[in-house]
This record gives C-alpha cells, structure tokens and sequence, in this order.
C-alpha cells in the first residue's frame, strides 16, 4: 500500500541566516533531565524483563513521573541533606500476562534507583533520596490495541499523534551538545566540583554567540570563594574552548551570572543537583529527544522518555522523524532546513502514518522534482524498516533526551 508522503519547498529564511537563534539543552543533572532519564531506564528495564518473561514487549508506558525537591543547607567544605529528594514513579505496565506475573513495581524501582546512583553520584541513597512506585495497569482499549501488535507484523499505534524532526543542526545548536558532552564526558571527572545540574542556554545575535550556564558547585569540593571562584573560571575557559572549536563566530561565555556573593546567593549544592533543594522535574518538561530545547524550530511537546518502544507514536514517530531528517541533509546536498512531521491515526500500522510529511529550504541549483523524489524514497525506506527503531531503543543506542 503507497504511503501518505508529501514533500515541499519552503521559502523563508533559513535558521542560520535569522538575526536571532536561541537554543537550551537541560544538562543530565536538573530535575527535568533526572524524570526523563529515570522514565527511560524503568522503560528499559520493562522492555527486557517482558522480553525475558514472554518473549515480547508487553503494554506499558512510564512517562508520567515527578522530582519532588528536598531541603538541604550547603556551605563550603560540606553541607547536609535536610529532607530528602521524593521521586514519584507512575504510568502504566501489564502486571500479568498468559498466567505469569510480572514484578513490575520491583524492576521499576530498582531500575530508577541505579539510574539515580550512576548519575548522582553524590547522591546517599540510604538518606537523601525517596523513590516510590504507583505504576498502575493500562486501560482496556490501550491494552487492546497494544495486543494487536504482537498478532501483526507491523503494531498499531496506540494514539492519534505526531512527530517531529529537524536537520541540519544550526552551529548554536551544535555548540550546546558539544559543550554538553565535553562537561560530561571530560570536565566532571577531573573536576568533581562541578556538578551535574547545568543549564545551557545560547543566544545567536548575528554571528556573536553567548552561552549562559548555570553551574551548580559541590559544596564538600569548595573550601570557600576563592575555590568556588576558580571553578566558575575554569568553566568559562572550558566552554569556550570547545565552542570556539566549532564555530568561526565570536563566542562570549558567561557562568552564573546570579551569584551575588555579597548576600551569601551563589550555586552551592550539596550533590550538585538543584533537585535537592531549589528545584522540581517532571518528565517531557525538558529537551526534546534530539537533546535540545529549539524554540524557533517545530517542536512536538509529547515526552519521549519513558513511552513503550512498540507502539507508542510520541517516542517512535520523534526519534523516527529525527533520524529521516539526519539521513536527508546527509544524503542530499544543498538543503539549509528541513522538517519532518509524522502524523498517526490510533489503531493503524504505524508504518503507515495519516501523512509523512517534509518541507525543506534549498540552496543548490539541482531539479526540485530529484530533490523531492530523493526525499520521498528516503521517509519511505525508513517508514518501511519503522520497527529497527524499538531495536535500537530497547538497546539503549538512541537519546531520548
């Protein structure tokens, strides 16, 4: 059956030749980050249990979920956790199926329990932190359209949605993730004073660049301002460095520019984590699955984290659209913008969606009618091969935040 494809050409202004970008991306530390990261480690560990116990995913979906902030008093040299940070696990999961029962309450807990302790490392999980689980079961027409999934070769999408994606990344945009990745994958270790609570925020005016972050300081790692104020400097080195390395334009970094220490009001924290005083998170409220926070790019407000791998078309039809769009600008050459939306009809095979649809902005001289033909036949072969992306979900190989 021919798929619902439509592909056309947009005449405005592309991203990068706008006056004014703004882009954010909610570190893995701020609360937001912490409910999402949590919904997809409990997904995660459903979806292999279910596949352990029965041979396939069964319905659930854990992307309602709640940071509740504790109470703490930092100070330099070492502060303490007052009331601990309350974590709410709710949703939905198939607690018995073909006459097994499934300790869903137990893998939840325990998956969101690792995921806490490996990203919070400061984190006492015996006194500073609270997890509860009250997932319940899902509701009789869920379950039944989730049940045709495994009785089709292709499932049926569990609700009337859409998707959406975009490609290329704008150089603010690319600068963001690469600071990102840099504080976490190289600055934290050899730094264990900063914390994991960052936020990113970046402004493009013309071609000047300015990121603001919020830098959360480890308390027991400070033994007073001098420390604190060595740290804040050696962040806006750091983040300078790596976005100066990917963009020609002038980039100025500025590093929590709250503080007022005259009043005692600088980033301190106990575990680097606002959660345990400051802030609340609530999974969806954060990145898009692509990592950032894109207000002048079309943007789905559905949560990815935590919806089930195999049906549920507010994370598939995301990282789906996502991933066409990449594959699109790598493909075909000239294309300053491109968006992709996938919309679904609840109870029809999800690789057939009500429309696929693209628009792109185009630079290069080739045919229009190439371009969209190239266009149409890559969302059809990914529309067609739909199910790698609960593969390479429940194997841990796409972000979801």
């Amino acid at each position: 059956m021919p798929r619902n494809i439509s592909v056309e050409r947009l005449t405005q202004t592309p991203i990068e030749k706008q006056q004014i970008e703004i882009a954010e991306r909610k570190c893995i530390g701020h609360p937001d980050s912490i409910a999402d990261g949590i919904a997809e480690a409990v997904s995660k560990a459903l979806s292999k249990a279910y596949l352990e116990e029965c041979d396939a995913v069964l319905h659930h979906n854990t992307d309602q979920g709640e940071i509740v902030a504790g109470e703490s008093m930092p100070k330099f040299g070492g502060g303490d956790i007052l009331r601990p940070v309350y974590v709410l696990l709710t949703g939905r999961a198939t607690k018995n199926y073909e006459g097994k029962s499934i300790p869903t309450d137990s893998i939840a807990l325990k998956a969101a329990r690792d995921y806490i302790k490996e990203t919070l490392r400061f984190i006492d999980m015996d006194s500073d932190v609270i997890v509860d689980c009250r997932m319940g079961v899902g509701s009789s027409d869920l379950r039944d359209v989730f049940k045709a999934c495994n009785n089709n070769p292709i499932p049926h999408a569990n609700d009337t949605s859409f998707g959406i994606g975009h490609a290329p990344f704008s150089d603010l945009e690319k600068i963001i993730l690469n600071v990102s990745e840099h504080i976490d994958g190289n600055v934290r270790p050899k730094k264990p004073v900063i914390g994991t609570d960052i936020k990113i925020m970046g402004l493009r005016e013309k071609d000047d660049i300015s990121l603001t972050l919020c830098v959360p300081m480890v308390d027991r790692f400070c033994s007073g301002m001098d420390d604190y104020n060595e740290a804040k400097a050696f962040m806006v080195e750091e983040v300078r460095k790596v976005a100066s390395a990917s963009t020609d334009r002038k980039v100025n970094v500025f590093v929590n520019t709250g503080d007022n220490p005259e009043n005692g009001s600088i980033f301190l924290t106990v575990t680097g984590t606002s959660a345990e005083m400051g802030d609340d998170g609530s999974v969806g409220r954060g990145n898009r699955c692509n990592g950032l926070i894109t207000p002048q790019r079309p943007m789905s407000m559905e949560a990815t984290s935590g919806k089930n791998p195999i049906n549920h078309i507010g994370k598939i039809y995301n990282l789906l659209s996502t991933e066409i769009a990449k594959e699109c600008v790598a493909k075909v050459d000239g294309i300053d913008d491109l968006y992709i939306r996938l919309l679904s009809q609840i109870g029809k095979p999800i690789d057939q969606p009500l429309v696929a649809s693209a628009q792109y902005i185009y630079n290069g001289d080739g045919s229009e009618s190439v371009i969209e033909k190239e266009i149409n036949a890559i969302i059809d072969d990914n529309l067609a091969d739909i199910r790698t992306i609960t593969e390479r979900v429940i194997r841990g190989e796409l972000k979801t935040f």
